[in-house]
């Protein structure tokens, strides 16, 4: 048994060793986490296209980068992405930029005849009322939340072209779902950050100023599920390597929690003691997230392995490093 589990090993690294990577958007948050588990697993050539000089809008900047790394393994997370407010105040730029990077690249890794292309979508992508756990046969049930619709759609055609491709063309894409990440080198910019950069930035700011409250966007009912970047890295490359599927893969690691139970947490972590304003006013945006992830341990093994307490631990020591720093 053993020796059998050596083999696997082996055989997995050796793939990886043999192919050209692209990972657009790999200078980000996930992607720079992405390219260290590549390089981990064995991968020898790791390209991460910069945007200054591969604007994947246009289309013969997608071209281009293809032919200048002779990819054989495109690994899409380039997007342009943020909060519920960014996603309000931008929808038409975040439906169009999102839908032509993906859609453009896929069609010039098609006619390069690239081995395999894998498209990471959004669980925004999910309708408003989807029953919980997200179960992904449960993605074309209903519209997504008004706030972020736009996005989610144009990722969501991300999955309609992929199983276009492999049925007409036989093209190796496939698209995963990965729920609400978090974790180092997250974006703490307050315009643009997600829920968790974001209240840790409000409590840090708030112990900074010897503030006694935080104001906190919506009511704290909603909830949500969320993945540590570096499992999320990790189920990127294990499908990589291993999935071959048609059908949209949810990533997440299988918890939900309340947004005023997540701000409780972070306080409590970050020793903040003030009181916590709620402004019913703003969008508490979808009302609930939390994944079924049976379909990524069925087909390809994973499971995430960092406690939710412990990946906030982390993320809040970086922070505070990179502040210092």
């Amino acid at each position: 048994m053993l020796h059998d589990n050596l083999t696997f090993v082996f055989w997995r690294q050796m793939q990886l060793s043999s192919h050209s990577i692209v990972v657009t958007g790999g200078a980000g948050f996930l992607g720079s986490h992405l390219v260290e588990e590549l390089h981990r697993a064995g991968a020898k050539r790791v390209h991460v296209p910069r945007q200054s000089e591969y604007n994947l809008v246009d289309r013969s900047a997608c071209r281009r980068l293809l032919e200048d790394t002779a990819a054989t393994l495109v690994v899409h997370l380039a997007a342009r992405v943020g909060g519920i407010a960014a996603n309000r105040d931008n929808p038409g730029s975040f439906f169009f930029e999102n839908l032509m990077m993906g859609v453009q690249l896929v069609e010039e890794c098609r006619l390069r005849g690239v081995s395999k292309v894998v498209t990471v979508g959004t669980i925004c992508s999910y309708p408003k009322f989807t029953p919980v756990p997200f179960r992904e046969d449960d993605l074309w049930n209903g519209y997504p939340e008004e706030t972020n619709a736009p996005y989610g759609l144009a990722k969501k055609m991300l999955l309609v072209q992929a199983q276009a491709y492999r049925q007409q063309y036989g093209l190796n894409v496939i698209h995963l779902l990965p729920v609400n990440l978090y974790g180092p080198r997250d974006n703490f910019d307050p315009h643009s950050s997600h829920v968790i950069p974001a209240l840790i930035k409000k409590c840090q700011d708030a112990l900074d100023r010897d503030a006694d409250h935080i104001d906190v966007w919506g009511t704290g009912r909603a909830s949500r599920e969320f993945l540590y970047v570096e499992d999320a890295a990790h189920g990127i490359r294990l499908a990589a390597e291993q999935c071959d599927s048609s059908e949209p893969v949810n990533l997440g690691a299988g918890f939900e929690i309340t947004i005023a139970d997540l701000v409780g947490l972070i306080a409590r972590l970050m020793d903040f003691r003030g009181e916590i304003r709620w402004d019913a006013t703003k969008p508490d945006g979808q009302p609930r997230r939390s994944l079924d992830t049976s379909r990524a341990q069925a087909l390809f093994g994973f499971r995430a392995a960092t406690s939710f307490e412990d990946g906030l631990k982390r993320t809040i020591d970086w922070y505070r490093q990179q502040r210092h720093a």
